[in-house]
């Protein structure tokens, strides 16, 4: 099972996320609306 941890700040409307691998290394990033983040995570696959 993998963990994945997401902290965002509910006051914001535009979330910039940094999506990791399991070595901690960074893939990728992203910058995300409101109604963006919350379908992501709905979906964590993020569209991949």
């Amino acid at each position: 099972m993998h963990t994945t941890t997401v902290a965002a700040d509910p006051a914001k409307n535009v979330f910039p996320l940094a999506v990791g691998d399991l070595r901690r290394k960074n893939v990728g990033t992203q910058r995300l609306t409101r109604s963006q983040f919350e379908r992501s995570v709905a979906c964590p696959d993020m569209g991949s």
